[in-house]
């Protein structure tokens, strides 16, 4: 039995997994942004192998560094633990790098020493970190054995700007005796602290640090990083009161959280919030501003239609020949064939429409689109701060945590819509009239009036020929995309993950 208890501090269960399918893929979308995975190898000073992974965006912004967070996992945990911290901070313009501990994962090494060894490991990464001109100031956050290991290294490193500390036990060997009083190891107190010596003994020579110098109270009251706790009220394996013991001896600027949950369970939206929030004021990541793209090529291109994702692709030719009909080119909807197979690209069909009377008096002037549902390529800078801070809770129930790697997870997400077809019709329809019900109605003119206004149009064209005719080409631009839009509106974009 005490061999047992010997495996379960310093062999815990191993995770072994598949970066291709546990990882976020090595080019990946986010909150309307391309980010990238870039995986490499470390080396300790014990001379082991660390696998490590960094979470960057596609394209870095010229000459504007970027704040990093190192996530650290717990005994029994992987770098997949840190799939839920790169959707928080990425939003934010802050990356993300995770590792394998040694002895943890696929990297190098026999043994956990919850924290001891792990803190020289961190170093590491911070020294590759230092050593990259892309990154600025950097952050830890921790869960576990990663809360222990960042409170061990922040006490040596005063330039990290601010730790997340998320059930840290406070002394090992106490945590110790209140594991074989939990699970009821029927022994005297003073035979369980003699098999706990004997235990530090073996431990000692196999994973080469004392048990009792794992104490997160001496270091502490010497430690000035701003830091934010983090406890489960139902820990049963490391107790709340373990957090409440490290931050009454915090010595910097500190905060706790306490939540519902055990060990393991996944963390509240209000908890991820607050993360996001601090790590925000600490890391003041830069403002980035979205890139420029053309109007051409912002609302011309269609992409691949998938017709069918829900979509009845006659309603599609129907919507397309009354555009055709306003133009003067078709008669009605009824010519155009209703069969399964496209005689012409959507795209192509959409650009034979010619320009349409009836939409120049939807339009306002400058050509913007008055819609009742928000786009998203349309988002302003308080929509992006909205992404940032906000993120469903069945998002983050779908990546397991590391310890339960058993296998993936293909069921559709319970936020996903399931609509019917006549309903996606419905949508697209309403969709695409909400231009001409969002204007209010304009009494008839004259017919002097009409002819001042012609004679003005007449005069506008002379001056500048082209311009009636861009602006025309792109308010039907605009519309194409409306129609992409509603197509595509049901669709979510949906990634393999562990359960």
């Amino acid at each position: 039995m005490i061999e047992q208890f010997i495996n379960f501090v310093i062999r815990p269960p191993r995770a072994d997994y598949n970066p291709d399918l546990y990882l976020w893929e090595k080019d990946f979308t986010l909150a309307g942004r391309s980010y990238k995975r870039q995986d490499l190898e470390l080396t300790n000073q014990r001379g082991l192998t660390l696998k490590c992974s960094h979470y960057v965006p596609a394209t870095f912004p010229e000459d504007t560094p970027l704040p990093c967070v190192i996530y650290c996992h717990g005994n029994s945990g992987c770098r997949a633990d840190a799939n839920e911290a790169a959707v928080i901070l990425l939003p934010s313009n802050i990356t993300v790098f995770t590792l394998d501990f040694s002895g943890s994962g696929l990297s190098d090494g026999d043994y956990v020493s919850l924290g001891w060894h792990e803190k020289d490991d961190l170093k590491a990464v911070v020294s590759y970190l230092r050593s990259n001109k892309q990154i600025s100031i950097i952050g830890l956050w921790g869960r576990s054995m990663g809360a222990v290991t960042s409170i061990l290294y922040g006490a040596e490193d005063p330039s990290i700007a601010g730790m997340v500390l998320d059930s840290a036990f406070s002394n090992l060997f106490d945590l110790m005796i209140e594991l074989a009083t939990i699970y009821k190891i029927r022994l005297p107190k003073f035979t369980i602290k003699m098999a706990l010596q004997y235990m530090r003994r073996v431990i000692q020579k196999r994973a080469k640090f004392d048990i009792r110098n794992l104490n997160c109270l001496q270091v502490a009251s010497k430690t000035f990083i701003p830091a934010l706790l983090g406890h489960a009220n139902g820990d049963k394996f490391i107790q709340p009161h373990h957090s409440d013991l490290i931050f009454n001896g915090y010595a910097g600027d500190k905060n706790i959280i306490k939540f519902d949950g055990d060990h393991n369970t996944s963390r509240p939206q209000f908890y991820y919030d607050s993360v996001s929030i601090f790590f925000y004021n600490v890391l003041r990541p830069p403002k980035v501003s979205k890139p420029h793209v053309r109007k051409a090529e912002k609302y011309y291109d269609l992409g691949n239609i998938n017709l069918g994702a829900g979509m009845d692709e006659n309603l599609l030719y129907e919507i397309i020949a009354g555009l055709r009909s306003t133009s003067g080119e078709s008669a009605s909807s009824s010519s155009f064939p209703h069969s399964s197979a496209l005689p012409k690209p959507v795209s192509e069909l959409l650009s034979e429409i010619g320009p349409v009377d009836i939409i120049d008096d939807a339009f306002p002037e400058d050509g913007a689109l008055v819609c009742d549902f928000p786009l998203q390529s349309e988002d302003k800078e308080d929509d992006h701060q909205n992404d940032e801070f906000s993120f469903t809770s069945s998002n983050r129930g779908s990546w397991g945590r590391c310890s339960s790697l058993g296998g993936s997870d293909e069921e559709p997400s319970a936020d996903c819509p399931t609509s019917s077809s006549n309903h996606n019709q419905r949508n697209a329809l309403d969709t695409l009239a909400t231009p001409l019900r969002s204007f209010p109605q304009v009494s008839p003119k004259s017919s002097k009036d009409g002819k001042r206004k012609k004679k003005k149009k007449e005069q506008k064209a002379q001056k500048n020929p082209n311009k009636p005719k861009q602006d025309k080409f792109e308010k039907l631009e605009a519309l194409s995309q409306r129609l992409r839009l509603c197509i595509l509106r049901g669709i979510n974009h949906k990634r393999h993950c562990s359960s």
